[in-house]
């Protein structure tokens, strides 16, 4: 498949996450705004980390003077699950996909152009750029208006925004679903794992950003325990040393 083509996938795959962010970077710039930042501070937040729940987070720890040591331990329990799926992803680029290359674009690694991307069976670069552009753009656009148009939407319009990045995961997530039981399973242990840390009372003292974490290597340890994927190069080197034997 061509670089040209592979790009305008990877636009068509980006659409429907540049539409969700649009929406959930909206609130950010709202509240951004409501904080006390100027709107050009905000949407230089959203350009410069593309992570929702870390910039909600950061901002809310910005309100409090000198609360460096916190914000830091904040941001790295929120967002250390990304190093998780920039491992994994790292297994399926394609050979051109340099280190160069994989040093920059692993800035727009997000819980949605993951969740994509993994359903790639080779991950090539033009791809992942074109899946990335919009959703970055959208995060961008989204805080901008957020916080130069917050105040003229009505509040129930505000509430909607904030849930429609959660239909967008679940219309990502659940067509990889069919067909795939050894999916299923690790969805649904990473589920019932998540709502045990919400409800049980010692549980759910735990950071967000920790649990998240726990439960995505849990799921995912399980999943290679019971669901092994065989490893296709070793058939081709024992065949090889065969051949020269």
């Amino acid at each position: 498949m061509s670089t040209q083509s592979d790009f305008r996938r990877g636009l068509a795959a980006g659409i429907p996450i540049g539409l969700g962010y649009l929406s959930v970077s909206f609130t950010f710039g709202i509240l951004a705004v409501m904080y006390g930042l100027h709107w050009w501070q905000a949407v230089l937040i959203s350009m410069l980390t593309v992570t929702s729940a870390g910039q909600f987070s950061g901002i809310d720890q910005m309100r409090v003077p000198g609360q460096y040591l916190p914000m830091l331990i904040a941001q790295l329990t929120i967002n250390v699950r990304y190093s998780f799926m920039s491992v994994s992803l790292s297994q399926k680029v394609s050979r051109h996909f340099g280190p160069l290359s994989r040093f920059f674009l692993s800035f727009f690694v997000t819980d949605e152009i993951f969740a994509v991307a993994s359903g790639e069976k080779e991950v090539s670069r033009s791809f992942f750029m074109g899946l990335a552009l919009i959703p970055y753009l959208g995060w961008s656009l989204g805080t901008l208006l957020g916080a130069l148009l917050g105040n003229v939407l009505p509040d129930f319009i505000l509430s909607a925004l904030g849930i429609a990045i959660y239909g967008m995961f679940v219309a990502i997530v659940v067509p990889e679903l069919k067909g795939n039981t050894s999916h299923m399973v690790v969805v649904f242990l990473a589920a019932l794992l998540s709502c045990l840390f919400y409800f049980v009372p010692v549980l759910n003292k735990i950071p967000g950003g920790i649990v998240i974490s726990i439960c995505a290597v849990t799921a995912a340890a399980v999943g290679a325990f019971l669901f092994p994927v065989p490893d296709e190069e070793e058939p081709e080197a024992f065949e090889k040393e065969g051949n020269a034997l």
